[in-house]
């Protein structure tokens, strides 16, 4: 569980430096040039990591029954790879909710929650809510109001609901592999 901690505390630690300390990410850019962006990739891969090992490497307990009800879960989850989805370019969803990425962020962690019960999971996906909902109030206060954007043509939205549907697909035949759990019976 050590390892799932601190994976989910270097993620949320490199994620909150430009929000938090926007002059610490200045002076890490002055300092690193064009490799700022490669550093912070490179602690977000291994924070993953560390939460993927941590995950596998935990004592489970099950702390409740999960909902078993796969159409809810898959219904979730289609919602979360959506806003994923519309977090990039343009879409209406932006008009409607200021930080898609984060929510849909929310909405798989929650998916997540309802499926499985036991303490691992809990300490991920709960932890996940909490950046992501810490996250929104910290770039909110950094950039200030929120300035609606301007209306997106709805192929744009289409494209990225298709998008959605196809990674959507191939998670649910890469579930097992990727999380060692498959998704639903086949």
């Amino acid at each position: 569980m050590k390892l799932l901690l601190m994976g989910l505390l270097l993620w949320s630690g490199v994620h909150y430096i430009p929000g938090f300390m926007p002059d610490v990410k200045k002076r890490m850019v002055e300092m690193l040039g064009a490799a700022y962006r490669g550093v912070f990739a490179l602690l977000i891969v291994i924070s993953i990591v560390l939460i993927v090992l941590g995950w596998k490497s935990a004592e489970v307990e099950i702390l409740y029954d999960p909902i078993t009800d796969a159409q809810a879960t898959s219904v979730l989850m289609l919602i979360a790879f959506y806003l994923f989805a519309a977090a990039h370019g343009p879409s209406n969803v932006k008009r409607f909710i200021r930080h898609p990425m984060l929510t849909g962020v929310i909405v798989w962690a929650c998916a997540h929650l309802l499926a499985n019960g036991e303490n691992r999971s809990i300490v991920l996906f709960a932890g996940m809510i909490i950046w992501a909902v810490s996250e929104m109030f910290i770039i909110n206060k950094r950039d200030g109001a929120y300035e609606i954007p301007a209306p997106a043509p709805i192929k744009k939205d289409i494209i990225k609901g298709v998008i959605a549907l196809v990674v959507f697909t191939v998670i649910v035949f890469a579930h097992p592999y990727i999380a060692g759990v498959p998704i639903m019976a086949m």
